[in-house]
């Protein structure tokens, strides 16, 4: 009998992980990605430790703890330099694992490695024909090279989403957030340096060393939606930051040219009705995008691929499973997005007494333990994947630092 077949369209975290966790699960996948290359759009991700039990479950967790930097003390500052906040092991003890960081372009790698050399398409524009009946006729992709018929797709499309809009196009989409994201790897400063996160008037920054001593950086600020710099972005970030704390200089100057990312920050905060049609199931940016302010955007979408793989089973019935997805999954990531956005509305406080009222809360916070501010993300780090695979030589729920 032929394997139950699959189409991911798009190639990012998200689709990648759902395409290694259905190919795990013995689906037949193909992955359809309209780049010509997987080159991954970002620098740096975070991944907290709900995202990695998700990647134990496909088999991932060990090798991507090994390769990635373990973020340890901290804490949050102002743009003097004074600390607001301090973080330490205790995240790590409280949600079973610690809070690491890596490339993109290693985490890519990874879950490309997890496919068949043929699985991957690249520069092949998909659109969804036909999201199908899950009890009956197949979905239908259009490709350049011909219509595919499957008995699933994957609308993993980003904030975009042309399968979302086939599947929903009443739905408003993503909204503008009010602010603009800059992301940069920069070579080793050559000297040591505690991760950030530095809260100013309406604007962040963010330093994290990776494991081979580059820096990965991240920037917000409240601006018009589309602008961008007259002239290098690095300029822009040098206008904008250049007077911040060591190391925000420093990094900022190490970047080359050309070389650094802006977006701007679009979110869901209107949810979907569900996050499926038919025999078609949206995940990731394209169900639930949200701002970074909680750094789960990626985590959530490989969160939504182990769910996704764990309903759908193949033999099963294709309509129950899709349905149990959308019911596992769009109460939560609603909940996140709504969290992220109210976070990215304190961020882009600009009034000098409501800027000093926040720094003033957040300090006062700290003090009272770091179990306060590690509220923030209780439900959201501790989650356990249905069905649970953990990590090499470790205990249930726990991990073991290499």
């Amino acid at each position: 009998m032929a394997a139950s077949r699959a189409v991911v369209i798009g190639s990012g975290i998200g689709g990648l992980t759902a395409a290694a966790a259905l190919h795990r699960s013995g689906w037949q996948v193909t992955v359809l990605e309209r780049a010509p290359s997987l080159e991954p759009v970002g620098a740096g991700i975070s991944l907290a430790p709900n995202a990695q039990r998700a990647l134990d479950v496909i088999g991932l967790g060990d090798t991507v703890r090994s390769l990635a930097a373990w973020q340890g003390d901290g804490g949050m500052r102002t743009p003097s330099g004074r600390w607001l906040a301090r973080t330490d092991s205790a995240a790590a003890a409280r949600f079973k694992g610690p809070l690491v960081l890596l490339r993109r372009s290693a985490l890519i790698e990874l879950l490309r490695d997890r496919l068949p050399e043929s699985a991957v398409r690249t520069g092949a524009p998909a659109r969804l024909v036909d999201p199908g009946r899950a009890g009956g006729a197949r979905a239908v992709v259009g490709t350049p090279s011909g219509d595919i018929e499957a008995d699933l797709v994957v609308g993993a499309d980003g904030i975009g989403s042309a399968v979302r809009t086939a599947l929903f196009p009443g739905h408003p989409g993503p909204s503008y957030s009010g602010f603009t994201t800059w992301r940069v790897l920069a070579p080793p400063l050559g000297r040591a340096f505690a991760s950030h996160e530095t809260w100013g008037r309406a604007a962040l920054w963010g330093s994290h060393p990776l494991k081979d001593g580059w820096v990965y950086s991240y920037a917000a600020a409240a601006a018009p939606a589309g602008a961008r710099a007259a002239d290098d972005e690095k300029v822009e970030l040098l206008r904008r930051f250049g007077d911040w704390h060591d190391p925000v200089p420093a990094v900022i100057d190490a970047v080359e040219p050309g070389q650094v990312l802006r977006h701007d920050v679009h979110q869901m905060t209107d949810p979907l009705p569900a996050f499926h049609t038919g025999r078609t199931v949206l995940l990731g940016d394209a169900a639930h995008a949200m701002a970074p302010t909680l750094g789960q955007g990626g985590n959530q979408a490989i969160e939504d691929a182990v769910v996704l793989a764990h309903h759908v089973t193949p033999g099963a019935d294709l309509g129950a499973a899709v349905a149990a997805y959308s019911a596992d999954r769009q109460p939560r990531t609603t909940a996140i997005v709504r969290k992220a956005a109210r976070i990215s509305r304190m961020m882009q406080l600009s009034a000098a007494p409501a800027v000093a009222l926040r720094a003033g809360l957040m300090s006062a916070a700290s003090r009272l333990g770091p179990g306060l501010v590690l509220r923030t993300f209780d439900g959201i780090a501790d989650w356990q994947p249905p069905r649970r695979t953990y990590a090499a030589g470790t205990r249930e729920g726990q991990s073991a630092r290499p």
